[in-house]
């Protein structure tokens, strides 16, 4: 028994693509025509990237435009003028009054006792330096020759041979009776040379 192969199957005749009437026949050396199927894939790669582009053209323009009216919706600061400062129209000056009441920081004036000048109240009774530490002081006496009770401050100074303050030194007291006497010292501070002698440098007598 022999085994049975069938024929093979006729090849089918292919179309062939005929040109066009009056066309010239195609050149042996041309490159083959682009299957269909390649040539719409281009075109809509083509129409893809350029709607894309009209696209972003579209949305730059669309920001530049919104930038645009924010900047105008700002509002910038006035110029300076170099023009002098003028009143507003209309406007009168206001006149003010003097200002009569005393400044607060100004410390009241006591009053000074009548009588005698103050100076003559005070006599040096004693003018000397310290054996130790060669510090001055000096000793006073002041009569109050006014006619009201009163109160001193007297200030010293000390001066050596050449007429220079080498210390100075202040003398109190409380209140002075008309006519009454009182003893206080001024004290220097520093030490001074032998033969320092005392002046006296001001004398405020204030009554009470």
């Amino acid at each position: 028994m022999s085994d049975y192969f069938p024929p093979p199957t006729p090849e089918q005749p292919q179309p062939e693509h005929r040109a066009p009437v009056g066309a010239s026949p195609p050149s042996p050396w041309a490159a083959p025509a682009a299957p269909p199927g390649k040539q719409r894939t281009g075109l809509i790669v083509t129409l893809a990237v350029g709607g894309g582009l009209v696209v972003a053209g579209a949305m730059v323009a669309l920001v530049y435009s919104l930038m645009d009216s924010v900047s105008d919706s700002i509002a910038l600061p006035p110029e300076r003028s170099d023009a002098p400062y003028s009143e507003p129209y209309g406007e009168e000056p206001y006149d003010e009054e003097p200002y009569d009441e005393e400044p607060y920081d100004e410390e009241p004036v006591e009053p000074v006792a009548p009588g005698p000048a103050a100076e003559g109240d005070v006599t040096v009774t004693t003018c000397t330096r310290d054996s130790l530490i060669g510090w001055p002081h000096a000793d006073l006496k002041i009569v109050n020759r006014s006619g009201s009770p009163a109160a001193y401050i007297v200030s010293i100074t000390f001066v050596n041979a050449d007429g220079a303050v080498v210390s100075d030194g202040i003398a109190t007291t409380e209140k002075v009776a008309p006519g009454a006497s009182v003893k206080v010292r001024a004290q220097g501070s520093g030490e001074v040379a032998a033969g320092t002698k005392c002046r006296i440098a001001g004398v405020d007598r204030h009554a009470l």
